[in-house]
């Protein structure tokens, strides 16, 4: 068995080689899935041959299924009992089939246009169950490291450093890696880059799996009930807030991530141009972004002890919101603009992103509050399913309208087409960043109240005790 890490302080607070170690794990995670919301849309349509209207069609069926497989993994987990605990065990388990998943997306075969729309439709089914089954016990985990609603907000710092990390990663190095490791041939060359993100994701999960602990139980004596469970998690008000901020949240930036090389190849025009060592103007301007999210989140500290939380988040939004509208109006040819203008509005995205998903930790106190039940996993699968949710109205729409406006893959674009790639990277996204301020606006639990149900199950479990 993996070392004891450092218990946590009496106040809850974890130690920083545990909460390195839980921000790890969404770095691994983030290898795939940030891979999957830059690169996918455009592998698919401009690489692998599919067209974009089956595509988005492809993106819409397959996240039905996590209707149903998210919450039964959440619920699956919720009743796991092993000495790791309930929810550490599946990055142990499901690492390597995760891994592997994520490649076989890639892997490429030489199969006719019906050939390849079965095997993408296959292959990322059974990456998006892969993903569920490690993600789900892996976001459960935030809410059972520490009975503490602070230390679980450092943990989502933490967290999202990782996540923001690797996406920066993504984004800076894998046009450079595909060119090199394939040599001129883009096909080949993704297969080998995802390949090397396969290792790095799996390691990191065991990582991950080895420096954390589980240190919240449910109530003695629980007893589960899934149809009881889901009804409490709809009477839940505000996860159900959360849940509507959440995928506004993920719709806007993985929309905006997907079409951001098609932006670039057919709207600016010269995405192939390097203008720094062997970085070309898409790769520097999301990888700027990543890192301006990044610094985002390590500033949280200093924003919190200022500045109240919710109107502080809201404005935020909003400023990423308007951030993201303006590039309507910037000029294709100013690429020093563009990356000034989205350097401010990620900045602004990084402290927001954290903020809610720490909220989720919080969803399920306030389950145990009221209901007297703590459905951990459940509730985290349920995050988890908004965050596919948005992706999947991201991947459909953007498909869609690409469809719609005329988009042909590796063709000089009419000008009906530009104006849709255009809209996809800035109008309709900077829509969804205002419906997440919205549900910022309106969610409930502040740190007046939290404070209150802390101290309330702290003496249920006393009185228990």
């Amino acid at each position: 068995m993996p070392q004891t890490p450092e218990a946590p302080s009496k106040d809850g607070r974890l130690s920083f080689s545990e909460n390195v170690g839980f921000g790890l794990g969404d770095m691994a995670s983030n290898f795939f899935f940030q891979t999957f919301g830059i690169f996918l849309l455009y592998y698919y349509t401009d690489v692998f041959g599919i067209a974009p209207a089956a595509a988005s069609t492809m993106f819409f069926v397959t996240r039905l299924v996590d209707a149903f497989t998210d919450p039964a993994m959440g619920a699956i987990a919720d009743r796991t009992n092993t000495r790791w605990g309930k929810y550490r065990p599946y990055l142990l388990w499901m690492a390597l089939p995760y891994g592997i998943c994520g490649y076989l997306i890639f892997a490429n075969p030489d199969f006719d246009d019906a050939g390849k729309l079965v095997y993408a439709y296959i292959t990322y089914s059974l990456m998006m169950l892969a993903y569920t089954a490690i993600n789900v016990p892996y976001c459960s985990l935030m809410g059972v490291l520490s009975p503490s609603s602070n230390a679980r907000r450092v943990a989502s710092n933490f967290r999202f450093v990782g996540a923001f990390g690797g996406g920066f990663l993504i984004s800076l190095f894998v046009r450079p890696l595909v060119e090199k490791l394939g040599a001129g041939n883009e096909i080949q060359g993704f297969q080998y880059t995802m390949a090397l993100f396969a290792v790095l994701s799996v390691a990191l999960f065991l990582v991950t799996f080895a420096t954390t602990r589980e240190r919240v139980q449910p109530p003695p004596g629980q007893k589960h009930n899934l149809g009881e469970e889901l009804s409490e998690l709809i009477q839940n008000k505000p996860w159900v807030i959360l849940f509507y901020g959440a995928v506004c949240s993920t719709t806007f930036y993985v929309m905006r991530d997907s079409v951001t090389f098609h932006y670039f190849k057919y709207v600016v025009g010269i995405s192939d141009e390097k203008v720094f060592w062997v970085f070309d103007q898409a790769s520097l301007f999301l990888a700027s972004g990543k890192l301006c999210n990044v610094a985002g989140i390590l500033c949280v500290g200093f924003f919190l002890r200022n500045f109240d939380k919710k109107p502080l988040a809201v404005m935020m939004c909003v400023g990423t919101a308007l951030s993201i509208f303006s590039f309507y109006f910037i000029p294709a040819d100013s690429f020093a603009l563009m990356v000034v203008v989205n350097a401010a509005g990620t900045f602004m995205f990084g402290p927001t992103a954290a903020i809610i998903w720490s909220m989720y930790g919080d969803v399920a106190a306030y389950g145990e509050y009221k209901f007297g039940r703590r459905s951990t996993g459940l509730i985290h699968s349920a995050s988890l399913f908004s965050l596919k949710t948005g992706s999947m109205i991201a991947g459909s729409l953007a498909g869609g309208l690409m469809a719609y406006f005329g988009f042909v893959a590796n063709e000089t674009q009419t000008e009906r087409s530009i104006f849709g790639i255009t809209l996809m990277f800035s109008v309709i996204p900077a829509i969804f960043a205002l419906g997440k301020a919205l549900a910022i606006w309106v969610y409930p639990l502040d740190a007046k109240k939290m404070a209150e149900i802390e101290t309330a199950l702290a003496e249920r479990r006393t009185a228990t005790e």
